[in-house]
């Protein structure tokens, strides 16, 4: 399959900022499943771009923009082309062993209730891969989908308490309950496209990844209830979604910020 992405974020200022520092996670890479046929990262104002990788191996472009800045627009264009693996991941290159995954983080930590809720729903089954599919329905039958823009700071075990929840909130309650199973488990930031034509989303997807002996790292998405397929571009990962953030950074300056995004994935095939 053949899928383009555009994607925008801007943000204003109320006042003049002296210094922008952003490192943005924007950046899909190769492996079995997927191949960048193109991709562009693109600003508005002067600013230098340099390419590294974060602490989990992800690929980063850092962006250092000089002031005064009233607001900024970060433009990503580009497209890939995307395979079907059953949800496993092939020729991904990973620094970091599996059981790293099993830490906890403050957006993650463990809650009994989840832990609870992944017991019943695992029950029964044969096997470990078995038991993360039953727990990534059961969390999709759980949840109202919830296509908006994901409350800031809002943790796994305070999402768990209500009725709807967004991509990210169903992805780190994956991972917490993952987690409480034995299975590393990890948040996974990227591009979806869905059945129609054109839809302007308020973020980039998020899923979860779980490793299972024997398989490796195996996607979970508990939107679908369903595995990731050729629907799906992969671009970062972390122990949670602020750490695998498309933007995160500091500015120097007093004042407000407003931010807007604005995210587009078609089929171009």
């Amino acid at each position: 399959m053949r899928l383009s992405i555009d994607h925008h974020t801007i943000y204003r200022f109320t006042q003049p900022q002296g210094r922008l520092v952003q490192m943005l996670r924007l950046t899909p890479e190769n492996s079995h499943d997927q191949t960048v046929a193109s991709w562009r990262i693109d600003v508005d104002c002067d600013a230098r771009l340099r390419p590294g990788r974060d602490g989990f191996g992800n690929a980063v472009t850092m962006l250092y923009a000089e002031g005064p800045v009233d607001g900024i627009e970060i433009t990503v264009k580009g497209e890939v082309l995307t395979s079907h693996s059953d949800g496993v991941l092939h020729g991904v290159h990973e620094t970091l062993p599996p059981a790293l995954f099993l830490r906890w983080t403050e957006a993650t930590t463990h809650d009994a209730d989840i832990a609870a809720f992944a017991a019943d729903s695992a029950a029964g089954a044969r096997d470990r891969i078995g038991a993360l599919h039953r727990l990534n329905r059961a969390l999709h039958e759980r949840f109202v989908f919830d296509a908006g823009r994901p409350e800031p700071g809002l943790t796994a075990a305070a999402a768990f308490r209500k009725d709807s929840a967004t991509p990210r909130d169903m992805a780190q309650m994956f991972a917490v309950a993952a987690r409480s199973l034995g299975a590393p488990a990890r948040y996974v930031s990227g591009y979806h496209h869905n059945d129609a034509a054109v839809v302007h989303l308020p973020t980039p997807h998020g899923w979860a990844e779980a490793y299972v002996d024997g398989l490796g790292w195996v996607g979970f998405d508990p939107c679908t209830g369903m595995s990731p397929e050729e629907h799906y571009v992969r671009v970062a990962m972390a122990l949670d979604a602020a750490g695998a953030a498309p933007v995160a950074g500091s500015r120097l300056g007093e004042g407000g910020e407003e931010l807007d995004v604005d995210v587009v994935v078609q089929r171009e095939d």
